[in-house]
């Protein structure tokens, strides 16, 4: 079994809950999320655009309509939506909320892997019962997670935030950002199952990834623009952690986890890839707990737990699908046919050469 998607995906997970904690940091010191959002596009498309330019110039394919319309929806799903929807749900929500809808990605996959027929499932199987009830434990879960906080195992006891922040921004702001994260959940699930479609049509990994980021920049930016109010300086991180957190998720998640993720998809699958993302949460609850000194509920723990049962029948099913080449019949042992027919060949003209023989 080829463990390198594995180890990546891994280094992927605590690139992200390292980026969580540092947002949390800079939202603290006041830092506009759409102005956070466009620098770090603006920095991950400064990053990989001159390197997808050297590095693919060569082998990278002609640009076309058809192609330029994927990469235009691939920066929409995969970059511009799912972080806006993602800050949309986390203000009307709450963080616990909010964070928990991140690990619904692989269940969204799966369902939509199996309606676009990019994901085959046989339940009579023990690979496909293992995917379908790891995706069942996995949103089983992810529901825990945000619904059940229970008792504080770490850090001075609190009130029920769920409770409290549905009872103060009231029902309908609560349904727009449930909306939202659903939108989130489901907008980067999309990506995952279009990253499959355009690594056959656009090879080069690090020029689609860089087209991705320049276009969901302008996306951005032009959004930001229309709808935000602010003055220029708004857009200067005021202090070294706000740039240190943009420079950070610009190179490190957006630039090298985004193809990191794109080079998964394309060795082992959307599903497999999506399979590793409800570990980013319980990464960041660790930071959270040892770095940023949050609180640490029973609910928390339990949830993890039944995440990580999940997970682990989503990859155990991934790692146990029947290779295409056991679906091929077996190699024929007897001769080809061309053989054949030079035997034919053969043996007619030795007997035109006997009966030759015979008749001088």
């Amino acid at each position: 079994m080829d463990w390198k998607p594995a180890v990546l995906m891994m280094a992927v997970v605590i690139m992200y809950a390292v980026l969580n904690a540092l947002t949390k940091m800079a939202f603290n010191e006041g830092m506009h999320t759409t102005v956070f959002i466009v620098l770090r596009l603006l920095v991950a498309a400064l990053f990989l655009s001159p390197i997808a330019y050297f590095k693919e110039r060569k082998s990278r394919p002609k640009q076309t309509m058809e192609i330029f319309i994927y990469l235009f929806f691939s920066a929409l799903l995969g970059a511009s939506l799912i972080q806006w929807l993602f800050f949309l749900g986390l203000r009307y929500t709450t963080a616990t909320f909010a964070s928990a809808f991140n690990n619904t990605t692989p269940m969204f996959t799966f369902l939509l892997a199996l309606a676009f027929k990019v994901e085959k499932i046989d339940v009579a199987s023990r690979s496909g019962a293992a995917k379908l009830a790891g995706t069942a434990v996995g949103l089983a879960g992810a529901m825990v997670l945000a619904l059940y906080h229970g008792p504080t195992l770490m850090g001075p006891p609190s009130g029920d935030h769920l409770a409290a922040a549905a009872t103060h921004g009231g029902a309908r702001r609560w349904a727009v950002g449930s909306v939202a994260l659903v939108g989130f959940s489901a907008s980067w699930s999309l990506w995952f199952i279009l990253q499959s479609k355009i690594g056959t049509k656009y090879p080069p990994l690090y020029s689609s990834t860089a087209w991705m980021f320049v276009l969901s920049f302008v996306q951005m930016a032009s959004v930001g623009a229309a709808t935000e109010k602010m003055s220029l300086q708004v857009w200067v991180p005021r202090t070294a952690l706000q740039a240190a957190t943009v420079v950070f998720a610009g190179i490190g998640s957006s630039g090298l986890g985004f193809l990191a993720m794109s080079w998964c998809v394309e060795r082992r699958g959307p599903v497999f890839t999506t399979a590793f993302m409800p570990l980013i949460q319980i990464v960041t609850a660790g930071i959270d707990v040892t770095v940023l000194h949050e609180q640490l509920h029973l609910g928390s723990v339990v949830g993890s737990a039944v995440v990580v049962v999940g997970l682990y029948l989503v990859l155990w099913g991934k790692s146990n699908e029947p290779s295409i080449d056991s679906k091929l019949p077996p190699p024929s042992h007897s001769k080809p046919e061309c053989d054949d027919i030079k035997e034919d060949v053969c043996c007619s003209t030795a007997l035109k050469e006997e009966k030759g023989e015979h008749g001088a």
